[in-house]
């Protein structure tokens, strides 16, 4: 069963979205590809397990304190989304691709990558503001060019690098 909740982060407000005993969504306001408002399910309280767990450690991230999520995950997608997102997953902390890289990789085009990156429904905890046009050009992003150059930023103590 879906719940969700609405925590106030340095980037601004999230919407988490538990299933179960798994966090399945972390959308920020006016995200690009957001879910219908029935299957976020019923509003929850801050203290849900799931929902705390999550926004506890979203905030030792963005306080520069994390550089990986230990959290159990319900990501539903098509078979090509799961293989993007699950390329993306494995982008280190302080490393850069490209939406290009990921499409040679899978043998599919840069423009399907990018249609599954953005439907990506765990931003931050599956990191797709580390995936970025050719050249490291910001092409897009779910919570805006702002907020990802934001989280390039925060991680930028690592050399940036391409993976």
């Amino acid at each position: 069963m879906n719940r969700h909740a609405i925590v106030s982060t340095r980037i601004g407000d999230l919407t988490l979205v538990a299933s179960d005993d798994a966090l399945a969504g972390v959308y920020f306001p006016h995200h690009w590809v957001r879910p219908a408002a029935e299957t976020l399910g019923d509003r929850a309280e801050a203290t849900d397990p799931v929902i705390a767990g999550a926004a506890r450690q979203l905030a030792d991230y963005l306080a520069g304190e994390r550089t990986s999520f230990d959290l159990p995950t319900a990501l539903r997608g098509d078979d090509f989304q799961l293989r993007v997102w699950s390329v993306i997953e494995g982008i280190p902390y302080g490393a850069t691709t490209s939406y290009g890289e990921i499409a040679t990789r899978l043998g599919e085009t840069a423009q399907a990558v990018g249609k599954a990156v953005g439907q990506n429904p765990l931003c931050i905890v599956v990191p797709c503001h580390r995936v970025v046009g050719k050249n490291g050009s910001l092409t897009g992003y779910a919570g805006g060019l702002e907020r990802q150059q934001f989280l390039l930023d925060l991680e930028e103590p690592v050399t940036a690098r391409l993976f």
